[in-house]
Parts: C-alpha cells; sequence; structure tokens
C-alpha cells in the first residue's frame, strides 16, 4: 500500500469496510457542529446599494468601498443608532463594502435580529452619501448651492457691461480705440473661460449625487454558517479526517505483501504459494475484554487496506499447489523427513493453510504444527525435526516481526527450509452436480505440543 497510487477504489473500500467507525464519527462530527452553533449567536445579513451616477475607474471604486467603511462612517453610524453597547470599532466589524458592477458599491450590515441588520445597512449607506458627498465638494445646502448660479449671473452681467464699453469706444481706427476693444474681448473671453472651468469643476461634472438605490431588504434567513451548515460541515470534517488518516496509515505500513520480500526477510528460500478459501479478505483476531468488543463493534479488528479476495480456481488445482509444496518440502530433508511448521498466532488464513498441508502430506514428511507469539516468538526446542516450514498469510506482518520468528527458530536450533504464503480466495458460491466435494481438512491443534501427519 505504501508505494500504491490511491484510487477511488481504495476510498470506495475504506467506506465499505470501515462504515460502522465512519458512521459514528460522522455523528460525532455532527454533535461537534452543533455545540460549535451555540457557541455562535445567529447572525442576519442586510445589504444596502449605493449607485454612483458617472464614469469611474476600478480604482476609484475601490476607494469608495473603503471609505463607506471607513472609521468616520462607522462611528457617525454608531452615534446615530445609539445600539446600548454597541461601539463604532464594534460595527466596524459587522460592515463590509464592496464594488459591484454598474458603479454600485453594496454595503453589508450583520446583527443578531433582521431588523437591526436591516437598520445597520441603511444607516451605513445613509452616512456614507453624507461624507462622500462633504469630502467630494457636493453640498445641498440651498445658500451654498446658489453661490455658483449667482457667480455666472455677476460673469454675465459683466459681460453685457464690457459690450457696452466696446461700443461706446465706437468704430475709430485710432491706436487708443483698438487697445481699448482688444482689451475688452480679451476681458470677455477670460471670464467665458472662468465659468467653463468653474462648470467642469463643480457638482456636475459627472461625479456627484450619490444615491442610495432604496432601503435594504430585511434578512429572511441566517446568515452563514447556519446551524445546518455548521452540524453538516463537522460530520464531514470527521469523515474526511478518518479517510486521510486510513491513507496516511496505509502509506506508512510496513507490512510486507510480497513473496520475496516475506522470503528475504525470513531468510529462506520460498517454496510456493497456496490458497484458502474464505469468506473474509482478512483475519479477525480473538480479543477479550471491553477493548475487543468496542474494536468489533466499530468494525476496526478487520483488516480494510488488504484486497478483496479473488475467486479461486478448481478444487484440483488449490490441491495441486499443496502437494507441490509437500514435494519441494520433500526434496529438501533428509529421511526421517520430520519438519516443524511454524504459523504465527493471530494469522487465521496462514493456520488453515497449515491444516491443509498436513493433509495433503499424508504423513512423508511428518509435520507439527505450532503457533508462535510475534510480540514475544518462542519456538520449541528440535526433537527429531530435520528443520522448520514457516507458513504465513501476505501483508500481516513487518520485517521486523519476521526476523523476530527466524531468530527464534535459530534459537531453538531449527533450520528454516522455506516458507509458504497463504492467499486467502473467495469460494465458489455452488458447485455442479456430479463434482466430488472438496476434502475435510482435519482439525489440527495450533501449539506447542500439537502433531498432525500420522502421528
Amino acid at each position: 500500500m505504501s508505494d500504491d497510487t490511491i484510487r477511488l477504489v481504495t476510498i470506495g473500500r475504506i467506506v465499505r469496510r470501515r462504515r460502522r467507525l465512519l458512521t459514528v464519527l460522522a455523528l460525532v462530527g455532527a454533535l461537534v457542529g452543533f455545540g460549535t452553533s451555540l457557541l455562535f449567536p445567529p447572525r442576519y445579513a442586510a445589504s444596502a446599494s449605493v449607485l454612483l451616477p458617472g464614469a469611474w475607474e476600478e480604482r476609484e471604486l475601490l476607494t469608495q468601498a473603503q471609505i463607506a467603511t471607513s472609521s468616520v462612517v462607522i462611528d457617525r453610524t454608531a452615534a446615530t443608532l445609539g445600539w446600548a453597547g454597541v461601539s463604532g470599532s464594534e460595527l466596524r466589524d459587522r460592515v463590509s463594502a464592496e464594488a459591484a458592477d454598474g458603479n454600485i458599491i453594496k454595503i453589508s450590515g450583520t446583527a443578531g435580529t433582521p431588523e437591526r441588520a436591516q437598520r445597520l445597512a441603511d444607516q451605513v449607506a445613509q452616512q456614507y452619501v453624507t461624507f462622500a458627498a462633504r469630502i467630494s465638494g457636493d453640498n445641498t445646502d440651498p445658500e451654498a448651492a446658489a453661490g455658483p448660479e449667482a457667480l455666472r449671473k455677476m460673469v454675465e452681467r459683466t459681460s453685457l457691461r464690457i459690450t457696452d464699453l466696446a461700443t461706446a469706444a465706437g468704430q475709430g481706427q485710432s491706436v487708443e480705440s483698438v487697445q481699448t476693444r482688444t482689451e475688452l474681448a480679451k476681458l470677455r473671453s477670460a471670464l467665458q473661460e472662468a465659468v467653463n472651468k468653474l462648470d467642469e469643476a463643480g457638482p456636475a461634472a459627472g461625479k456627484a449625487h450619490t444615491v442610495v438605490m432604496g432601503p435594504a431588504a430585511r434578512p429572511s434567513g441566517e446568515a452563514p454558517p447556519t446551524r445546518t451548515q455548521l452540524v453538516v460541515g463537522g460530520a464531514l470534517l470527521f469523515v474526511l479526517l478518518a479517510v486521510i488518516g486510513h491513507l496516511t496509515a496505509a502509506r506508512a505500513s510496513r507490512r510486507l505483501r510480497t513473496e520475496p520480500e516475506i522470503a528475504a526477510a525470513l531468510g529462506s528460500t520460498l517454496l510456493g504459494t497456496v490458497d484458502v478459501p474464505g469468506e473474509r479478505p482478512a483475519h479477525r483476531p480473538e480479543g477479550r475484554g471491553a477493548r475487543a468488543r468496542i474494536r468489533r463493534l466499530l468494525g476496526v479488528d478487520v483488516r480494510w487496506d488488504i484486497p478483496t479476495p479473488r475467486t479461486s480456481g478448481d478444487e484440483t488445482g488449490s490441491r495441486i499447489r499443496y502437494r507441490r509444496v509437500c514435494a519441494r518440502v520433500r526434496d529438501r530433508l533428509p529421511a526421517p523427513r520430520r519438519l516443524l511448521v511454524v504459523v504465527p498466532d493471530g494469522d487465521e488464513i496462514a493456520r488453515r493453510a497449515a491444516g491443509q498441508l498436513v493433509a495433503e502430506a499424508g504423513g512423508d514428511p511428518v509435520l507439527r504444527v505450532v503457533g508462535v507469539s510475534v510480540s514475544r516468538p518462542t519456538v520449541p526446542e528440535r526433537d527429531d525435526e530435520s528443520g522448520a516450514l514457516v507458513v504465513l498469510g501476505a501483508g500481516n506482518w513487518t520485517a521486523v516481526e519476521l526476523a523476530g520468528i527466524a531468530e527464534a527458530c535459530a534459537d531453538a536450533t531449527h533450520e528454516i527450509v522455506g516458507v509458504v504464503v497463504a492467499d486467502a480466495v473467495r469460494a465458489r458460491p455452488t458447485r455442479a452436480a456430479g463434482h466430488p466435494p472438496q476434502a475435510v481438512m482435519p482439525a489440527v491443534t495450533v501449539g506447542v505440543d500439537a502433531r498432525g501427519g500420522s502421528a
């Protein structure tokens, strides 16, 4: 698994074989999300739109959005609202503004009730319009607005007076008359240019009269994240973390899966691979106590990272593999052929394969099956056996654990003559009529004093 690419089938296997655990974690995540929603009161958001007539560049719109959330606007809003215990600094975290398409500044306010959210958005929009008009020179005071108009009328009267003076100067061609008419014409042109510049710099230049586009709509639902979103998000987060944890653990796993790696860890030769029919893809370790019961209840006592067993072939082919292994063992042993079969404790597939080997050997060689604890491996002392045969399932043990078994065999003066790897396969659901029934494997007691074969 550590070198495999993570595929959808791997995630599907996690969901299928860890569905109980994932269900429990989803419920825990939902409870955590619900508890989080209780810590944060519900919030409601309302938005008001402000239109900026004329042509505006994008950076200018961003500047206006910053002005809408400036401390001056927010402080004036807080003073106008007069909410108890709510200052301008606190409102600043509840107000946001962004530039939308069409020269529109969208101002949003968040509060604990729909009414307060609506009022907050409306008041911020109003204070922004007032402040923007002030800094842009747009003043709606009638007296101030009458000033430019009075100046224009004065310029018009002055222009008419200049015309009268030019007429009074006559049409003479004297130097004084020509100079007078020239100076009067320059004065008229200068006055007209000043009036044009005044019009261009005035509020009517295209960026005046900021307008609030109606009151903010009262929110009908909570602002995200809502309680439902927190509950669903908590459940999904816990499930996602569980899947990631399984994938990380599988990639960090050091269990050996290939036959050459297993044989190299034991320092011996691979004699063959045999099939063991089984319904479950992995061994289910036995255990007692509350911890073991919880593991069985959550379904974590069964390995998930072992691929689904392939469908077994015919019975004849399976028995041929066992017989070939026995033949290789006989070729390696001197007479009398007696051999100790070492099976790791908890490896149910290997135990069944060892029993089938005993049945197929038929007393030649004589096989004695013993179970060995992987954590503290101890192999019985050599009696009249010519060596040890290690039978184990693939993907269950690490190189360190297998090296411990090899050292235990060496301490007991047993030479490992070979390794047999057992693979779990799915038995065929039905058997055609007329076929011989499958041979029943003899019961083999796993232990130090257990003996098989002709004994």
